[in-house]
């Protein structure tokens, strides 16, 4: 596939405006999506789920810092691991100040089941200032299916059974030798002193939280992955190269 058409001024805006009548409409489709997310009931977090940090050993509702809201990001670093998931890596680099989220009463947390020193070491190397605890002897990767283990409980990752993922094209990240984590997203909301289970989303579902991705994604060039399309679409002087910015189309 070659790049876009050269075309006059006046072609191209006719076409533009075209597009922004879908754009129009699929920011509407986006509002009312978000709508239909804040509806959702929710879910008593009624088990006790134990987090090494830097003032030790804490609870769920000591992640929220006081806040009202939590955002977890499900990072990929198994014990066993030296280093965090290079995606993963990818997606805190770009996420940049919270400031903003924090002002919004809202408190975003990295956890991973590696052990709390590991974490403190790569995050240091990062030069990462966000909070980043420990869920290693916890049950809570497994309950929250960003750890699959069928021993601890039933295969299921994005709400799909194991049948269901092996059916699917694409499904090569659901095939390692378990135990083995991936990733997702997690909002949480306080009322009081309980906390309750509101939201999740895995695979490509935090997509639209990176500045990256979501700029590639208004470029000609795109996100410049295999699974794009049009296909294949690179400056021919840079067909070998490809950002990764993205990671599979995982839906």
């Amino acid at each position: 596939m070659g790049l876009p058409d050269v075309v006059s001024r006046v072609e191209w805006e006719r076409a533009r405006r075209e597009l922004l009548g879908v754009e129009k409409a699929f920011t509407k489709e986006r509002d009312a999506l978000n709508t239909r997310r804040r509806e959702l009931p929710m879910v008593l977090v009624d088990k006790g789920y134990s987090f090494d940090g830097p003032a030790g050993s804490v609870g769920l509702l000591e992640l929220f810092e006081g806040r009202d809201q939590l955002v977890v990001y499900h990072f990929m670093f198994q014990p066993e691991w030296d280093a965090g998931c290079p995606n993963c890596t990818g997606f805190v680099d770009d996420i940049g100040s919270t400031r903003l989220l924090n002002a919004a009463n809202t408190t975003f947390a990295l956890v991973s089941r590696a052990p709390y020193e590991k974490l403190t070491a790569y995050q240091a190397a990062r030069g990462w200032e966000y909070p980043w605890y420990s869920s290693y002897g916890s049950d809570f990767n497994y309950d929250y299916h960003v750890t699959l283990d069928e021993t601890v409980v039933p295969f299921e990752y994005n709400y799909r059974t194991k049948p269901e993922w092996d059916a699917r094209p694409n499904n090569e990240h659901t095939q390692t030798q378990q135990p083995f984590d991936l990733h997702g997203l997690s909002c949480f909301l306080r009322v009081e002193e309980q906390v309750y289970h509101t939201y999740s989303t895995y695979g490509r579902g935090p997509d639209a939280m990176t500045f990256t991705v979501t700029a590639l994604d208004l470029t000609a060039l795109g996100r410049q992955e295999p699974w794009e399309k049009p296909a294949d679409r690179a400056v021919p002087s840079h067909q070998d190269h490809c950002h990764r910015a993205g990671g599979a189309a995982v839906v």
